[in-house]
């Protein structure tokens, strides 16, 4: 069997440094395998490391620890074997379609003349013969991300990374370009043996892979396996399918053990990574399902669709709901809790109130501005602390966004309040409370 296999991940472990210098462990003891003739997808929260894994089997950073394989030599570097496809598009704006399609050619020292006959060849594979003359802005998205396919297949890779390679596209523009690429492999017309799909989307793993790999976070470790067996093309409606999708969001959705008693909301500390949805959408989600048909209680997947929210969009919305209480989320099912009922009932200003209330309940960052804030003889504080107290736990970007989260949420529930000229936090007016 080890002939067979293509990529090989051995107890690999990954570090970035924090704004203070101290690592932060991204990925841990991933162990994982890529053989030929399969398709795997791989899901998980955002920041479980993802994009990282597939950067590192792409050799485009380095493990810390572990080791990393392809086709039995350790990866040290690009592989030329390798190919990798980024959901940006990342197309060179200044070089027309048929440059951009040769660029991994001419880094591989290929003739100009061969370099002209294969990227012509791919781009009518791809579907886009006669654009070669074209500049990227020219084309639609769904067109600059088969640029960027025909660029990674033109190389007659061995194994083909994806990162969330569909995700920026419109839902029909992703489906129609996901089916072709499906097209090109089960009818064997590119050379690529093996493809790892990094994604947010459930259904579009089921429809595309033969094994998903589930990710958790803090730090990123696979957690589940699914093999699937049935065979391609994949009728989305069909009994298999669904069952499929209702059992994968059941996995991603599943709470560790140490979370898993009935009602509790999990426990977190100050730099956990909130989720990032808005206020508004977790009020939409809670209200579409307190409605009929649902009545408080759904089958994930059929609230998504009634939700018509991407997965990406309504995961961190499923976990705010249970992290402030308002829901429970069991084996692919979400259930409001009767706090979510009562939410679900309440007028304006009772909504407020249990939000600010169940924020300082369970979400210790909001806690700790509150604390702050009531400590300080004035009142009001600068943000930098916590955003320096995030940067313990979390990248300056990320520490920056869950910050943000923080505010909105707290400002919502009439916990403190935000000056944006300032970037300072202070007490609500006593008279507005």
């Amino acid at each position: 069997m080890d002939d067979k296999i293509l990529m090989k991940l051995n107890s690999v472990a990954k570090s970035f440094r924090s704004a203070d210098g101290a690592p932060r462990l991204i990925l841990d003891e991933v162990n994982f395998s890529l053989a030929e003739g399969e398709i795997v997808a791989l899901l998980g929260k955002s920041g479980s490391g993802k994009s990282t894994l597939l950067r590192i089997m792409a050799g485009l950073i380095p493990a810390d620890s572990g080791t990393s394989t392809y086709r039995g030599q350790r990866i040290d570097g690009p592989a030329s074997g390798v190919a990798m496809v980024f959901q940006s598009f990342a197309l060179f704006p200044w070089l027309t379609v048929q440059q951009n399609v040769e660029l991994g050619l001419e880094a591989q020292g290929v003739p100009i003349a061969e370099r002209e006959k294969r990227a012509d060849a791919m781009l009518e594979l791809i579907g886009l013969a006669g654009f070669g003359g074209a500049l990227p802005r020219e084309l639609s998205g769904g067109m600059r991300q088969r640029v960027g396919i025909a660029r990674a297949l033109v190389i007659n890779p061995d194994v083909l990374l994806m990162d969330e390679a569909f995700s920026a596209l419109d839902v029909l523009t992703g489906e129609t370009l996901r089916n072709d690429i499906l097209d090109l492999w089960d009818s064997d017309r590119i050379p690529t043996r093996g493809i790892l799909i990094v994604s947010h989307n459930i259904e579009e793993a089921v429809m595309m892979a033969d094994r998903i790999i589930i990710m958790s976070s803090g730090p990123g470790r696979i957690r589940s396996e699914v093999k699937i067996d049935l065979p391609r093309p994949r009728m989305v409606d069909s009994s298999e399918v669904r069952a499929l999708i209702d059992e994968v969001y059941g996995l991603m959705t599943m709470r560790p053990v140490h979370e898993a008693r009935a009602g509790a909301a999990p426990v977190t500390h100050p730099g956990y990574h909130l989720p990032e949805t808005d206020v508004s959408r977790i009020e939409g989600v809670l209200d579409l399902l307190a409605a009929s048909p649902f009545n408080g209680s759904a089958d994930l997947p059929q609230l998504s669709e009634e939700a018509e929210l991407s997965d990406e969009e309504l995961f961190p919305t499923y976990e705010a709901l249970g992290l402030l209480g308002l829901a429970v989320i069991d084996k692919g099912d979400i259930s409001l809790t009767p706090l979510g009922r009562r939410y679900a009932e309440a007028d304006q200003t009772a909504r407020q109130e249990i939000f600010g209330q169940q924020l300082l309940t369970h979400v210790p960052l909001a806690a700790h501005i509150r604390q702050q804030l009531e400590h300080d003889a004035s009142g009001t504080v600068p943000e930098e602390p916590f955003i320096e107290l995030l940067e313990e736990f979390l990248k300056a970007d990320e520490a920056k966004r869950v910050l943000e989260v923080a505010v909105e949420w707290g400002r919502y529930g009439e916990v403190y309040e935000y000056d944006f000229h300032t970037g300072r936090l202070k007490l609500p007016d006593p008279q507005e409370e």
